[in-house]
């Protein structure tokens, strides 16, 4: 296994940034707000976004260009920077980093979960797929194996029984600032290996979004919690948005209006939708969708 670079212990001098997506837009600004020297952001490539042909940069992207700071699209520019004080501080990149840049550039990497259960691509969402009543954030040592390194600070959050995954990524983002910049600011002093049983978070799929209405009421808003679960109704795709629960006993994927509320049956009980979204249309409250529906006693929501 090829060796490490060292880790800081005292303040981070220079700082290349590494990662993508929205929740990382938040520790790059804050490492700026602070006075951090950031020397590189290394990043996605732009993407198409919506139907057209014209491509977009990325939230993190976009954030270092209104920043000032340079943006590569190649995780490999970062062996051409003067090593010495650098840390590389990696957040939701989604790619893997080559042994040989670890070797030269000690890296830090924000990750989203109680470690080592939830290591992977989707550890927000698949700790409210599983039920899980705690989290955590974890600052870590980027390893060559994926989200294995050494836990260097950490910090517990809870699960609310509503908390859907952008509510619970907030919460856990802003818990990662302090951590961040402390050890950006004094350097490492607490360094554990990982105990526990490996759990691997796989990334969601359209599989952990279709909705079985055969399944527990409280199954089912989990998977709602995690934005865009869908089912079918009259042969089109139907997105559930918001759920709340009920108390009525209904036939599985039956649809009931009872007092303006929308009831949908499942396994032991139903569950009320509150804001749907039917194919090719914005997004509306269950009621008002009820009443243009021309629901009847047979109306049910399937799997295709």
């Amino acid at each position: 296994m090829t060796p490490l670079a060292p880790l800081p212990r005292e303040r981070a001098k220079r700082i290349v940034y590494i990662g993508t997506p929205e929740i990382a837009v938040a520790p790059l600004q804050t490492l700026v707000a602070e006075g951090f020297v950031i020397e590189l952001v290394v990043t996605g490539v732009d993407k198409r976004r919506g139907r057209g042909t014209e491509t977009s940069a990325n939230p993190v992207k976009a954030a270092a260009l209104a920043l000032g700071i340079p943006v590569s699209h190649d995780i490999n520019d970062v062996l051409k920077l003067n090593p010495d004080g650098l840390l590389g501080v990696v957040v939701a990149f989604g790619n893997i980093i080559a042994p040989e840049i670890l070797q030269h550039v000690p890296m830090i990497n924000i990750h989203y979960s109680a470690l080592p259960r939830w290591r992977g691509a989707a550890p927000v969402e698949r700790a409210i797929l599983s039920g899980d009543s705690t989290t955590a954030v974890c600052i870590i040592q980027v390893v060559e194996q994926l989200d294995a390194g050494d836990v260097l600070a950490t910090a517990p959050c809870a699960i609310g029984d509503d908390d859907s995954v952008v509510a619970l990524r907030g919460r856990l983002g802003q818990l990662a600032l302090p951590l961040l910049i402390d050890i950006c600011s004094n350097g490492v002093s607490s360094q554990q290996a990982q105990t526990g049983e490996v759990v691997v978070a796989r990334k969601i799929t359209a599989h952990d979004l279709a909705i079985d209405w055969s399944s527990i009421p409280v199954a089912i808003s989990r998977q709602v919690r995690l934005g865009n679960a869908f089912t079918f109704f009259d042969g089109k795709r139907f997105k559930v948005h918001e759920v709340s629960s009920a108390s009525e006993q209904l036939p599985a994927g039956s649809i009931s209006v009872h007092d303006a509320r929308v009831l949908v049956g499942a396994r032991g009980g139903s569950i009320q939708l509150v804001t749907v979204q039917p194919e090719g249309k914005p997004r509306t409250s269950a009621s008002e969708w009820a009443r243009g529906a021309r629901l009847s006693t047979t109306s049910v929501f399937s799997d295709r």
